[in-house]
């Protein structure tokens, strides 16, 4: 099966973000790559995030995989919306329970494995660890889009750190012409 092409308009964050962006808002619509979104099937939407994310040879496209990474993108996403909720917290947590990393000897020196109680877990438990090193480096990069019709998430990696579009091509830009037609409304 050739994967269709990805319908999302922003792709390409860390993972936990990107998971987070499996739904978004289309001409005004809310969409879902995991719920049919433009003509697909919640499997085939998922097998289309896992090829996005470089995930798709490590993980099946399989109903107990979709289950597991909807559990983990709900706790993510009240992770990120309040991260002072403990409840949030005991979600991502609860994800993480389905795998750890053994550290390894290899030819090369120390190495680290993954490994899972369910490999259905694997990619839930890849985003929820990702969500973890997002927080270890920079919590303050995680970002919503500014714009309030958006319901995105990206990681600032602006060398200031101001970045506050998903996009500047699409809310960005919106948003600047809708200041220039308030202010031309004004003269």
């Amino acid at each position: 099966m050739t994967a269709a092409a990805d319908p999302r308009p922003l792709t390409g964050e860390p993972v936990a973000l990107d998971l987070l962006n499996t739904r978004w808002i289309g001409d005004g619509e809310p969409l879902d790559l995991f719920a049919g979104a433009v003509g697909l099937t919640r499997i085939e939407g998922l097998a289309i995030w896992l090829e996005s994310t470089g995930l798709a040879g490590r993980f099946r496209a399989d109903a107990p995989t979709l289950v597991h990474l909807l559990t983990a993108r709900e706790a993510l996403a009240r992770a990120v919306a309040d991260p002072a909720d403990e409840s949030a917290r005991a979600l991502v947590d609860a994800v993480l329970e389905h795998g750890r990393i053994r550290p390894t000897l290899t030819a090369e020196g120390t190495g680290e494995r993954t490994e899972f109680d369910d490999r259905t877990w694997g990619p839930a438990w890849t985003a929820a660890r990702n969500y973890l090193e997002l927080l270890d480096s920079a919590p303050d990069r995680i970002r919503k889009c500014a714009s309030e019709t958006c319901v995105l998430h990206f990681h600032d990696v602006s060398r200031n750190g101001t970045r506050r579009w998903c996009s500047m091509a699409a809310c960005g830009n919106r948003a600047k012409a809708s200041r220039h037609y308030a202010r031309t409304r004004e003269r």
